[in-house]
């Protein structure tokens, strides 16, 4: 499934259970955002002819680093761009970074957006957009935002998460949102079992499921769309929020 944007585009390969590696490739170079496993990801850019320039992690579990090593050995120059927090979790990062730090990959500017909760040093990576395009601000979010969801709490606090999902949503409302996981359906299930009447999550919900009965992926969603159907983005206190992240633990649906 691909994304087109402009200059570049942006494909989503589903790995594993429910893994979505992101390939944002221009011309001939990509780069790939949290690459759980080789192979799919190999395969794919040499049947396209293209060259990994660089590898952006979010965080440190294995099913999001678990082939960036194997991929650098097939393309040596890689850049390997991670939390410097994690360090001692992702030795093999080639280029350490922190909250609101800037660069550029394929001449693209990505701005580090820290998104700690699901543990302790994740990150997200922001492409804005520019005065020469009118292409969507792209979100690369990891385990912190997704589909009508958001991540566990492994190492982080509820305070921590429901903070870093305020600092996305202040982000223009147009951001497309690429998470790294296939949770939307289950997520919107739950979500139409506490809020049955509201006719925006029944909606997606039932889009949702026809793409998953096609085996097709349902991101990237909009940070407008999460706002009108994400629980989670929705809660105004961090009570609020506390109690929607225990019942979604819990929940059995």
């Amino acid at each position: 499934m691909s994304k087109e944007n402009n200059n570049y585009s942006i494909h989503g390969i589903p790995v594993l259970q429910d893994n979505i590696v992101w390939i944002w490739a221009k011309e001939k170079q990509a780069v790939v955002v949290d690459p759980a496993v080789v192979e799919p990801v190999e395969r794919w850019l040499k049947a396209k002819g293209i060259s990994l320039v660089g590898i952006l992690q979010t965080h440190h579990h294995l099913d999001h680093i678990g082939g960036t090593e194997g991929l650098t050995n097939i393309w040596p120059s890689t850049a390997v761009v991670a939390s410097k927090a994690d360090k001692d979790r992702i030795p093999f990062q080639t280029v350490s970074i922190e909250h609101g730090d800037e660069f550029e990959l394929m001449g693209i500017p990505i701005k580090v957006i820290e998104v700690k909760g699901h543990t302790k040093a994740h990150v997200a990576y922001y492409l804005g957009n520019d005065d020469r395009s009118n292409r969507h601000p792209a979100l690369f979010c990891g385990d912190t935002l997704f589909g009508a969801g958001c991540g566990r709490l492994f190492e982080g606090t509820v305070l921590d998460m429901f903070k870093s999902l305020k600092r996305l949503n202040a982000l223009p409302g147009n951001t497309k949102i690429y998470c790294a996981h296939e949770y939307t359906e289950a997520n919107l299930k739950w979500a139409h079992s506490l809020a049955p009447g509201n006719k925006l999550i029944s909606k997606r919900l039932t889009k949702v499921m026809k793409l998953r009965a096609s085996n097709l992926i349902t991101l990237p969603s909009t940070l407008d769309e999460e706002r009108s159907t994400n629980l989670f983005l929705r809660a105004r206190t961090v009570e609020e929020f506390a109690s929607l992240r225990k019942n979604k633990d819990s929940w059995q649906g």
